[in-house]
């Protein structure tokens, strides 16, 4: 492998414990940092050495996970004022000149991009393909330049009474400005194409325009999943 990163991953929750596995499979060296004991035992039991049970936002637990020689640090915890915290001490007090955020709620990214955390993303795949983007063994393509451009990701889950359950994409009917760009079912994510079937249970990963969060909520979610 031509570039071996070192990358901090704060929250090992669903995101962060299958980045931390991907990128350990890649061959890069990883510390996942986890700050719920029960979720960090669980997590150690694969991960081992690669995680360490802390705070994240605690500057001696970024410390004693080597922050000062990280490569990127990605902060995935449940929590957004984490996320914006951990990104901030990393980019200003330690200089990781690489940082990717999650956002659990897609209304709080004006506040990252107003901090200058960037990009600030909502999905496994998503956040491996802008780290792979800059690894050119892989030669992947860059998903989404996210740094001025007025989009938000949002992610779904499909009820079983949503509009969009049964249907293929192309007959949904979604708005212009709107793009599936993932679905995640059963534990696997893939690119879908415009015949792909969406089903009740689907996880969604959708970019779209600003100001049209509520026509493709509609599309996805029924009232039984807004109830």
């Amino acid at each position: 492998m031509d570039t071996d990163l070192y990358v901090i991953i704060a929250g090992a929750g669903k995101v962060g414990w299958n980045l931390a596995r991907e990128l350990l499979e890649k061959g890069h060296e990883v510390t996942c940092i986890e700050q719920d004991r029960r979720r960090y035992l669980t997590v150690e039991q694969e991960l081992e050495h690669a995680v360490q049970y802390g705070d994240a936002t605690e500057l001696w637990v970024l410390e004693r996970a080597g922050i000062q020689r990280a490569d990127l640090v990605v902060a995935v915890t449940g929590d957004d004022e984490d996320n914006l915290l951990i990104c901030q001490v990393a980019k200003e007090k330690y200089l990781c000149e690489r940082i990717i955020a999650r956002v659990n709620n897609p209304r709080n990214l004006d506040h990252f991009k107003l901090l200058g955390i960037q990009p600030a993303v909502s999905a496994t795949d998503l956040i491996l393909r802008l780290i792979e983007h800059e690894v050119p063994r892989y030669g992947l393509v860059h998903l989404l330049d996210l740094p001025e451009e007025r989009l938000e990701i949002i992610e779904l889950v499909v009820s079983d009474d949503a509009p969009a359950a049964g249907q293929a994409i192309a007959q949904m009917g979604l708005p212009d400005g709107a793009l599936v760009i993932s679905v995640l079912r059963g534990g696997s994510g893939f690119v879908p194409k415009a015949d792909t079937v969406v089903e009740a249970g689907d996880e969604v990963l959708v970019v779209l325009d600003p100001g049209i969060e509520d026509d493709i909520t509609a599309k996805f979610v029924g009232q039984n999943g807004l109830g």
